[in-house]
């Protein structure tokens, strides 16, 4: 776990090491080089519960954005996101009905069965 303080957000934010080979392996797919680019992961209004989770690899992060490091990946979060995920651990989960990230939080109110919505 790494936390970075900005100006007006903590962040701790955490990625199991199985979630953390996973989106190295994005990574180096999508050609992004790790001395710029990263995971972003946000929180959206939708979902079936109020609020999603997304993840996405960008070349670099916005000018506003929270930088992190988490096991030696850099780690983008918008100051919207910052507040819903803190304390949030990023899993990756493979069955034989599929593999996906998965998100623990702390946070949560409330969720559904997708595993990517919440409330709070």
């Amino acid at each position: 776990m790494e936390t970075t303080q900005q100006p007006q957000f903590t962040v701790a934010l955490h990625l199991s090491d199985v979630a953390a080979e996973q989106v190295r392996g994005f990574l180096t797919q999508e050609g992004v080089p790790a001395e710029t680019g990263g995971l972003r992961v946000s929180v959206m209004p939708g979902g079936c519960s109020g609020f999603k989770y997304g993840l996405n690899i960008e070349d670099a992060p916005a000018e506003d954005d929270i930088v992190l490091d988490i096991q030696g990946i850099r780690v983008f979060v918008d100051a919207f996101s910052a507040q819903y995920l803190n304390g949030v651990t990023i899993g990756y989960q493979s069955s034989m009905q599929g593999s996906g990230f998965t998100f623990e939080n702390p946070n949560a109110t409330g969720g559904c069965g997708c595993g990517t919505s919440f409330t709070a």
